[in-house]
């Protein structure tokens, strides 16, 4: 049996609490779905982990968009895991998530693992609007300690075209990163500066961006350094990744996901496998 509690205020979401606590604290952040992940949350409290599936844009006092999202906000989700009585933190993003748990592990010390699937190895410009309304001109998505951090703008000649499909981004980001190659080292996450264990997810068919890349290079970035991370990929997977016990998401209209089903599910089970074996749960 697991207790849910609804959280408002500073820190937003759902906060899962198992009977038996493992010590171990898992956040778990979505993308630019916005929602809260109740069903991948619940994966994790049933193997004895507290969960806080965390809201950390468009909610009541938030950003209505992914702009100047201040990465204090997963500190401070971190704080209420710890004020749970967890030993050990884990935190898990997908895609946007993903972009934050990294920032976030680069920052605070208190991350033992960060799962990031279907990454990014840069910080993006924003999407949507700011808490002051405004969504032009481009800012970044992310702060800390009140500076806005680095970022790659997008170059508007490679919106992908509106022809009825949803469009797919990858190229769009691919162009980009390209076009403002001088604005790469600045706006590369700085992997190498955490101190926890990463595991990176992606497949190579994603068409919103291309993780499988963006994975490859956050490893070499901490081979680099003297660090491995833990790349599990899939070359006919795409975007969203499923895990096993979890319904496979409708994709959105407004943008391609790739991949196939039964890739996704493929990449989601090696993944699962190998992060429950990395956090000490039962798979």
């Amino acid at each position: 049996m697991t207790d849910t509690v609804t959280l408002t205020g500073e820190v937003q979401g759902a906060l899962l609490r198992p009977d038996r606590p493992s010590g171990l604290g898992v956040i778990v952040l979505t993308g630019s779905s916005g929602r809260v992940d109740l069903g991948r949350a619940q994966l994790f409290a049933e193997r004895g982990a507290t969960v806080l599936a965390q809201r950390w844009w468009g909610g009541e006092g938030q950003a209505p968009g992914i702009n100047l999202i201040p990465l204090e906000v997963f500190v401070r989700g971190i704080d209420t895991l710890k004020s749970e009585g967890c030993e050990r933190i884990a935190v898990l993003g997908v895609s946007r998530g993903a972009e934050a748990a990294l920032l976030t592990a680069a920052r605070d010390p208190r991350i033992d693992v960060a799962i990031a699937i279907s990454p990014t190895s840069v910080v993006w410009q924003s999407t949507g609007a700011g808490l002051d309304g405004h969504a032009w001109p481009p800012r970044s998505s992310f702060t800390w300690d009140g500076e806005a951090l680095p970022f790659i703008v997008y170059d508007p000649r490679a919106w992908p075209p509106s022809d009825g499909s949803p469009p797919a981004y990858r190229g769009l980001h691919e162009r980009s990163l390209k076009t403002f190659a001088e604005d790469v080292p600045a706006a590369a996450i700085p992997v190498e500066q955490a101190r926890a264990d990463i595991i990176l997810v992606a497949g190579a068919g994603d068409q919103l961006w291309p993780s499988a890349a963006a994975a490859h290079e956050i490893s070499a970035r901490l081979a680099l350094h003297g660090r491995q991370a833990t790349v599990i990929e899939h070359p006919h997977a795409g975007h969203s990744p499923v895990f096993p016990g979890e319904a496979a998401p409708a994709e959105p209209a407004d943008r391609a996901w790739g991949g196939t089903p039964g890739a996704a599910r493929a990449l989601g089970a090696a993944a699962w496998s190998e992060i429950t074996h990395r956090l000490g749960l039962a798979a």
